[in-house]
């Protein structure tokens, strides 16, 4: 069994996560009930050389349950786990996952070419990459040393004297 750490402040990131997610969808004016999202996928993102990756887990969410959409410079996923509806809720002993619409958005950077994202899915992980556009890429400036000049250093005769 691994040993995880406890992090006491955990709960309160969390929670403010989700109030933060309730007043952008409330100032944003969004067209669904701001309670209707009871959960939202966990989110991984890093940068390599040529592009950003998102990682969110999706467990048992099928592709056509999943919506990506770009507008605005903003990266939105939208989808929905369902309640298998094979066991009868009453002979559950406990239910802890969450079911039920979710809803993430992202502010995408301006250095991302929008015409190039593409996502995959596997797994259980939903993977989308957000390719750099070219002319933003970094890249290596050689340092060179600068030449030494030989500097000539003229002897001037001594002043005679008056």
């Amino acid at each position: 069994m691994a040993l995880i750490r406890w992090d006491p402040f955990r709960d309160i990131i969390t929670l403010r996560d989700k109030m933060n997610r309730l007043f952008d969808d409330t100032v944003k004016g969004e067209d669904r009930d701001m309670f209707g999202s009871t959960w939202a996928p966990s989110v991984d993102i890093y940068e390599t050389e040529n592009e950003l990756v998102l990682n969110a887990e999706i467990p048992g969410i099928n592709e056509e349950d999943i919506e990506v959409k770009i507008e605005d410079n903003t990266l939105t996923l939208r989808g929905e786990r369902k309640l298998e509806e094979e066991t009868k809720e009453e002979n559950y002993h406990r239910i802890e996952r969450s079911y039920g619409s979710f809803f993430r958005s992202f502010s995408l950077p301006h250095y991302i070419d929008q015409e190039k994202i593409n996502a995959e899915h596997d797994n259980g992980v939903l993977r989308i990459h957000l390719p750099k556009k070219p002319e933003l890429k970094p890249r290596s400036v050689r340092v060179i040393k600068p030449e030494k000049k030989k500097l000539s250093v003229k002897k001037s005769k001594p002043k005679a004297k008056k």
